[in-house]
């Protein structure tokens, strides 16, 4: 089980209003987001088209909260650096995407950024076995990557569990971060398994309420299941 004073939760810019995008950061930041979550997708490796690194780095100048980026595209090796001159401080790869991964993670590492792998709904846990000891984070896909505003896939609680465990036998600091999904209905499900990340977007920039409020609902919802 997971532990409740721990979990981090990570706005997901991918969900923001793009028109008030940094009032949104600012109201994240000051409703107590320990991270906020980017996600670049290149329509050949998800069926979406979204951020890049020119606007990377005009998130970063407004604020002071650690910028996760997550790399939805092929070849990612080819953008690291950039990525990491224009502000992450930490960059995910997915495996599926990286054939010589164990190379893209060195250069992550090389870059100054906190190394992560994210993994797809239908790539067993398994596959980390070789390389989890250079990560600082694994990013559990608990939908099909490329849009945002999906439905939790439940199947995936037991990968978290599976991940938790192999994080254990080799004694390391990792995070799980779960990606895709959270809400108050579903961050216990996965806190509970092992992670300590939380990634929400809908649930924290499309609250009727605010931002503010989409935060606060989202640790309330843990609180009141830790009591």
């Amino acid at each position: 089980m997971g532990s409740y004073s721990k979990v981090k939760i990570a706005p997901s810019l991918l969900a923001a209003d793009f028109m008030q995008l940094g009032q949104q950061i600012k109201d994240a930041e000051a409703a107590g987001a320990d991270l906020l979550h980017y996600d670049v997708m290149d329509g050949r490796f998800v069926p979406n088209i979204t951020m890049g690194m020119f606007i990377l780095k005009q998130v970063r100048q407004i604020t002071t909260l650690p910028l996760d980026v997550h790399l939805m595209i092929v070849e990612p090796e080819r953008y690291i650096k950039q990525f990491a001159d224009a502000g992450a401080n930490s960059i995910s790869v997915h495996i599926e995407a990286c054939p010589n991964l164990h190379r893209t993670l060195q250069l992550i590492r090389e870059s100054a950024c906190k190394v992560g792998v994210a993994i797809n709904p239908h790539t067993p846990a398994d596959h980390l076995s070789e390389i989890i000891t250079m990560l600082d984070m694994i990013n559990v896909m608990t939908v099909n990557p490329g849009f945002g505003g999906q439905q939790f896939l439940q199947t995936m609680t037991s990968k978290i569990a599976t991940l938790r465990a192999m994080i254990g036998d080799v004694q390391g600091e990792v995070d799980i971060e779960v990606d895709g999904g959270i809400n108050v209905e579903t961050a216990n499900d996965a806190v509970q398994a092992g992670a300590n990340i939380l990634i929400a977007g809908t649930t924290i920039f499309r609250h009727p309420n605010g931002v503010q409020a989409g935060i606060d609902a989202l640790r309330n919802s843990l609180e009141q299941t830790a009591e």
